[in-house]
């Protein structure tokens, strides 16, 4: 019997999953029950056009030029090289908020166990900004989802950053 199954199906899956995850939308409602679709990419935007005109602190990291820049307002108070997610292990797109804080902190993972990691804030579960004494590969995507800083830079957005920060992450 013929086998009805395309040989390189994986391939095609981790395309559908490629696009579908690039046109991912959200469903919005304007108050009078009008539906909004909005890309993630949009709301992004959205997101950094509102922040940059208050005086809020606020975070933006740009996963394309593995840069992260601290704004007060529209005003960048400080930017400095990061290192992001490989492309086994991503740093997540979107906006969040600074969720926890720790001046040292244990982390581990599949593949990792790293003690006494400096001046972690956790935006999203386990993905998080903090230092990285163990490596000096910064402004290449070297880390299993977090954004990794110098030791030094972590230190300074520890102390600039609150509770509450948004974090906002792009392509």
């Amino acid at each position: 019997m013929k086998s009805l199954i395309y040989p390189d199906w994986k391939r095609g899956l981790k395309m559908l999953f490629a696009v579908s995850a690039a046109l991912s939308l959200s469903v919005i409602t304007n108050g009078s029950g009008e539906v909004l679709a909005t890309s993630t990419s949009k709301r992004i935007e959205n997101t950094i056009e509102t922040l940059q005109k208050s005086d809020q602190r606020w975070i933006q990291i740009n996963l394309a030029n593995q840069r992260l820049i601290a704004w007060e307002g529209g005003k960048p108070v400080y930017a400095i090289v990061i290192s992001s997610g490989k492309k086994a292990t991503p740093t997540r797109v979107g906006t969040f908020k600074i969720q926890s804080k720790h001046k040292s902190t244990r982390m581990r993972g599949r593949n990792y166990d790293v003690p006494n990691v400096p001046h972690a804030m956790f935006y999203q579960g386990n993905y998080g900004i903090h230092g990285a004494y163990w490596h000096k590969k910064f402004g290449r995507p070297v880390s299993n989802g977090c954004v990794n800083l110098a030791p030094n830079h972590a230190q300074w957005l520890f102390n600039w950053a609150s509770l509450g920060t948004p974090v906002v992450i792009q392509n």
